[in-house]
């Protein structure tokens, strides 16, 4: 069926790509030919693509360790640390920000 289809959208391109006999009055006759084999081709070649279904592939079960029982925290913690801006005066000079580290 795939295949019929794809031949079918091949003749029906070829022959949409055809040149006919010039016509001296048409203006614009090989602009419209162009945008309805296209819309034609696009027809036919969408249908083809949306008659096809997609298979789904169940992936590999994946096996890993149990989660812990409970949680044990490590014995030595350090303290959680983090930058502060803080505005300082500094004589002759005025207001300036500085960072400064804080530990909790």
């Amino acid at each position: 069926m795939k295949r019929t289809l794809i031949a079918l959208a091949a003749a029906g391109l070829v022959a949409a790509a055809i040149p006919n006999a010039a016509q001296a009055r048409c203006h614009g006759c090989g602009v419209a030919a162009g945008v309805v084999g296209g819309l034609a081709a696009g027809a036919i070649i969408g249908s083809a693509i949306a008659g096809s279904r997609p298979t789904y592939v169940e992936p590999a079960p994946v096996y890993g360790p149990p989660p812990p029982a409970y949680y044990v925290e490590p014995a030595d913690v350090e303290p959680e640390c983090h930058t502060v801006r803080r505005r300082v005066f500094i004589d002759g000079v005025g207001y300036r920000w500085t960072r400064e580290d804080v530990c909790d």
